[in-house]
């Protein structure tokens, strides 16, 4: 079928992988940061979505393109770039969890009357990330510019319209669309009501496309899929399915797993979202994951997460009787934002800093299990469990999660999984287009390369450790998962 592309935009840098279209196969690459600039050398959290053009053409260069039949984008989640009635960016794209929206969502929560009401209107409830919850924001803060918006992209719609020249035509995917908490997976329609509760007024919405539909053809002939978000776009690259669970392993922590159907969830653990392949996509996030294993290495006086992990290899699972509860920053599953982290079962022959070191991993990890248990308490099966992140790599995290989860742990090799899913989806749409591929069942690529850990014979063990955190948590926070 030839070649095509698929292109990452993350909140840092652009991507672009150029693979084969039969066989998934990389056959060469791009890659260039984003163009931003902040005061304080963070990253800022109000950028001009010219910059994301900026770093794809740089990115592009060198005849990356050439021959390449289609194009799939996957961006950054949760951007909102609001435009005017001529399509014009009204203010810089409000990306990220951006803190000052944090009021903002406690007042959308109220306006509907509670989380069980946003739950059931669209699968969510509002955080400060969210797009909805960043427009409350700007009504309130930026009054004028907010009148002047006539029309909502995210990321990843504003790159295709963008690349297909700016046609009247305004799209995004199911994907995308779950994540802006005013279009519901469960029934595949936007609430207008909810814009204008956060508005003010309407706002000229993108048409939501099928996971094989073209959003269009660029004036040089070039196939442009739907795009997606960045957390679809990997799921679709890792090539996940039902039964398949991912957690993240990042500074806070996510599981999400593939579900035949959208999840209503009250509580607000559950984020129902869509996936890039016409299935659901339900998320449950930790505040607390590697930022429980640097602060634990940070108080032993290590000076790396290597190090932290060859040390907890000198303790057994169990850790000797210590229980780390991680809840570093407050925590969100369970729900307890006020808390503070808690360790338990100190006695004189657990005082030594390899069983510190492994109540570190355990900790984190049955924290992550809780939330896995959040999925399958709600009918979601989980047979494997894909690992992601550089701590995945941790000789202690790969000895203790397939016991503690319950379940194989797969780790893949490091790859822009987030690209390649772009690719996938791109060869899909030109598949289809042209008749040689069913527009309801995506192109089988490989499944990536990976390693395979199986519980075995430690299974017994891991569930007996996770019934200890189990134990300490309900005597410190009684009821923190409900009845």
């Amino acid at each position: 079928m030839g070649i095509v592309a698929g292109l990452d935009s993350s909140p840092d840098f652009t991507r672009i992988v150029v693979c084969d279209a039969d066989t998934g196969a990389v056959i060469r690459q791009g890659y260039a940061p984003h163009p931003l600039e902040n005061a304080d050398g963070g990253r800022p959290s109000d950028v001009d979505p010219q910059a994301w053009l900026l770093s794809l053409g740089e990115a592009a260069g060198g005849g990356l393109l050439e021959g390449v039949q289609a194009i799939g984008v996957s961006a950054q989640a949760n951007a909102l770039v609001p435009l005017d009635a001529q399509g014009n960016t009204v203010r810089p794209a409000m990306t990220g969890g951006d803190k000052r929206a944090q009021v903002a969502a406690a007042d959308l929560i109220d306006g509907l009357g509670g989380r069980e009401a946003w739950a059931q209107a669209v699968g969510c409830v509002p955080q400060a990330a969210q797009p909805v919850t960043k427009l409350r924001w700007y009504a309130r803060s930026e009054p004028e510019n907010a009148q002047r918006t006539a029309g909502l992209l995210q990321a990843h719609d504003w790159l295709v319209w963008q690349l297909l020249g700016r046609p009247v035509r305004r799209t995004t995917d199911r994907g995308g669309a779950s994540g802006t908490g005013y279009w519901s997976a469960g029934t595949g329609s936007y609430r207008p009501d909810l814009i204008e509760l956060a508005l003010g007024h309407q706002a000229m919405l993108p048409e939501v496309l099928g996971p094989s539909d073209a959003a269009g053809t660029t004036p040089e002939g070039l196939l442009i899929s739907a795009g997606t978000g960045e957390t679809m776009a990997a799921a679709f690259g890792l090539g996940i399915g039902l039964g398949d669970a991912v957690v993240s392993l990042g500074a806070s922590g996510s599981v999400m797993a593939v579900h035949p159907e959208a999840l209503a969830d009250q509580s607000g653990m559950i984020t129902s979202l869509a996936d890039a392949t016409g299935m659901h996509l339900p998320v449950v996030t930790t505040l607390n994951a590697v930022r429980t294993l640097r602060g634990t290495a940070e108080l032993l006086g290590l000076p790396d997460l290597e190090s932290l992990s060859e040390l907890a290899m000198k303790s057994t699972p169990g850790s000797h009787g210590l229980v780390l509860l991680p809840y570093l920053e407050g925590e969100r599953t369970p729900n307890l934002p006020h808390t503070a982290g808690t360790l338990a079962g100190l006695r004189r022959e657990s005082m030594k800093p390899q069983h510190l070191a492994r109540a570190a991993f355990e900790g984190m990890l049955c924290g992550l299990g809780d939330a896995l248990d959040v999925l399958r308490g709600r009918g979601v099966e989980v047979r494997r469990v894909f690992l992601l992140g550089p701590a995945a790599e941790l000789p202690a995290v790969q000895a203790a999660a397939p016991a503690l989860f319950g379940a194989q742990v797969v780790v893949p090799q490091p790859a822009d999984y987030a690209a390649i899913g772009a690719a996938r989806q791109a060869a899909w749409a030109v598949g289809a287009s042209q008749g040689t591929l069913d527009p309801r069942i995506p192109p089988v690529w490989p499944a990536p390369a990976a390693q395979y850990l199986d519980p075995g014979d430690e299974l017994a063990v891991g569930q007996a450790v996770r019934q200890q955190f189990t134990a300490v948590r309900e005597q410190t926070h009684p009821g923190a998962f409900g009845a």
